[in-house]
């Protein structure tokens, strides 16, 4: 396992609490709120966006969090902590691990291999979030701690999947030495199940447990059918 690996010594659940601007949980102490509810529920880590969140539930809790910044730069498609900037926020608003892309993409390994490289004298690990068997080889030799499925999906090359992307978490777990951290799709405990049993570290678990917007609408679009 890799240096940062003690900071997530159980395996298990990390329940990623966000709410984007536009989204109804937005603001005020809710994603806190929801990560006192993971932490009541046995989670081992929070994985949360901007840094009044990350502040918030590292006061909140006592858990190891992910952090990131979502932000997008002009004529770029990476927006997950994309820049040493994020990497700077995030580690001032004390998170332990700063999650950020290391997709092929827009030369980003480069800058990749940097951005680790400053989180690790800042004192913090690194999640790098890949999409592809390729990427997470290559995150490990640039000195990512830990290495989430989290973008597979989400660039061009890598498949389109309803579910979680499975065989990527048994790649990734049979190639590489620092922990692997299944993200994606996860919509059910038994898809959860299913990725620790595929060779993951911790399943991060997101929409189905902290966007009620999105878990009211499966019961919606569910009943639709026989309501006609």
């Amino acid at each position: 396992m890799g240096a940062g690996a003690d900071l997530l010594q159980k395996r298990g659940l990390i329940v990623s609490c966000q709410a984007l601007e536009h989204e109804p949980l937005h603001g005020g102490d809710t994603m806190a709120k929801m990560a006192v509810a993971a932490f009541q529920a046995g989670a081992v880590g929070i994985r949360t966006n901007g840094v009044p969140d990350i502040r918030a539930i590292k006061r909140a809790v006592p858990l190891p969090v992910i952090g990131l910044i979502k932000r997008s730069i002009p004529g770029s498609e990476v927006f997950i902590t994309p820049t040493v900037e994020e990497v700077r926020e995030i580690i001032g608003a004390g998170a332990e691990i700063v999650a950020l892309d290391v997709t092929n993409r827009e030369q980003r390994l480069e800058q990749a291999g940097r951005l680790i490289n400053y989180a690790h004298q800042a004192g913090a690990a690194v999640m790098a979030d890949v999409s592809t068997l390729e990427e997470g080889l290559a995150a490990e030799r640039l000195g990512a701690d830990f290495i989430g499925t989290t973008l597979s999906g989400y660039t061009p090359y890598s498949p389109r999947l309803e579910g979680p992307d499975l065989e990527l978490v048994r790649q990734l777990s049979g190639r590489v030495h620092v922990p692997v951290i299944a993200e994606g799709r996860i919509g059910s405990p038994r898809e959860a199940a299913a990725a620790l049993e595929a060779g993951a570290h911790c399943v991060v678990v997101g929409s189905a447990i902290t966007r009620p917007q999105l878990i009211a609408a499966r019961y919606v679009e569910a009943m639709a059918q026989i309501l006609g």
